[in-house]
């Protein structure tokens, strides 16, 4: 999955919160630690799809690191 890919579902991630905060879903605590870990997780794997690109990015320029 691209960066890009995973940044919309960040982003979707954080309507999903603010949504569940305009109809009164912050008292459900298991709802709300659920989308909270959903955005954690998000987070990282958005972390480390963007190294992962750089890294491509910058071998196709430079070619492969030796030594």
């Amino acid at each position: 999955m691209h960066s890009s890919e995973i940044r919309a579902q960040l982003d979707r991630l954080h309507l999903e919160v603010l949504e569940a905060e305009s109809v009164g879903l912050t008292s459900c605590r298991a709802y709300m630690e659920d989308l909270q870990q959903e955005i954690s997780g998000c987070r990282a794997a958005l972390v480390g799809a963007s190294v992962t690109e750089l890294a491509v990015a910058r071998a196709e320029l430079n070619g492969a690191l030796v030594g």
